[in-house]
């Protein structure tokens, strides 16, 4: 008897469930979902004698989870999920070749990589209207959150989610820099680790997250003395030209360090050479299926990533 009734549990009552716990409330809920208030009611009483559980206590003037209700409500969200993959991929198969691939790329990745595989692509696929965005920290993330894009570029692992497949694609290093006309840099130049304390003396040069992803958190912030840009342009420019110290990518200031315009400083926070590595992964959204020419750009990443 137990198994007719388990069988007869919906996956509209399982999302409704889920927005509601999501939302706080089954008026919140009901707005997610596009339901009348009366109908999720009904869903998620139905949904509890069929699972012979109470999934929220209604004694308050919120609904608020059971014990039973939060340990059912990552089950819910489990197989939720598998559904939603498992449509992805079956409208893969019968889709054609896309009008508008977009893509999120973290402002650290390597841009020739990018603009190589783009070049590739529009060749193979002229038809393809393509568009690329290039945001720090959570923006590519957020991006696939939102459905902005159909395919990201991750830098580190500060923004894993369970909704999000990531493939690892290649490493780069950060390095602490700093205007050779710089207190930083002529301490560097002796030979010398630059402390701690030192670095929190100076001004550092930090990327602002446009998202609320990274909301109360800093990444790779010493000093409390910050100058704080929206973009990696703008903060390579501050750097050379003296306001403070900050982390670039190397493959974007290998000339300035060539020429002597930019030194790294050495210190114990970062790595030997004040240099950090960090991974790049390309991203998806693993409910939404990949057309024809985003998986050929997964494909030319893939390969133009691959170790020579």
């Amino acid at each position: 008897m137990e198994q007719i009734v388990l069988e007869s549990v919906t996956l509209d009552q399982m999302r409704v469930f889920v927005a509601i716990a999501e939302e706080g409330s089954f008026r919140k809920g009901a707005a997610r979902v596009r339901r009348a208030q009366s109908a999720v009611s009904h869903a998620v009483a139905n949904l509890e004698l069929q699972l012979g559980v109470r999934l929220f206590d209604r004694s308050t003037h919120r609904p608020v989870l059971t014990t039973a209700g939060r340990a059912l409500l990552e089950d819910a969200r489990g197989v939720l999920l598998k559904v939603d993959v498992l449509r992805a991929r079956a409208r893969g198969f019968e889709q054609g070749l896309e009008t508008e691939l977009s893509m999120v790329v973290d402002t650290l990745f390597p841009l020739p990589v990018v603009a190589a595989a783009f070049k590739t692509l529009r060749e193979a696929y002229p038809t393809v209207r393509l568009r690329l965005s290039v945001e720090p920290l959570g923006g590519p993330p957020a991006a696939l959150r939102d459905r902005r894009c159909t395919l990201a570029v991750m830098a580190g692992e500060d923004f894993i989610d369970p909704r999000i497949e990531r493939e690892r694609l290649l490493s780069f290093a950060l390095v602490a820099v700093a205007a050779a006309s710089h207190p930083l840099a002529r301490s560097a130049a002796r030979g010398a680790s630059v402390t701690a304390s030192e670095l929190a003396e100076q001004v550092q040069v930090v990327l602002e997250d446009p998202t609320d992803l990274s909301e109360g958190r800093d990444f790779g912030v010493l000093s409390p003395q910050t100058l704080r840009v929206g973009t990696q342009d703008a903060k390579r420019a501050l750097i050379l030209a003296g306001v403070g110290w900050g982390r670039l990518p190397r493959w974007s200031i290998e000339a300035e360090l060539d020429a002597g315009a930019l030194v790294p400083l050495p210190t114990a926070n970062w790595g030997p050479g004040g240099e950090k590595v960090t991974d790049a992964y390309l991203a998806w959204r693993l409910d939404q299926s990949l057309g024809i020419a985003a998986l050929h750009l997964r494909d030319l990443l893939r390969s133009a990533s691959a170790p020579r």
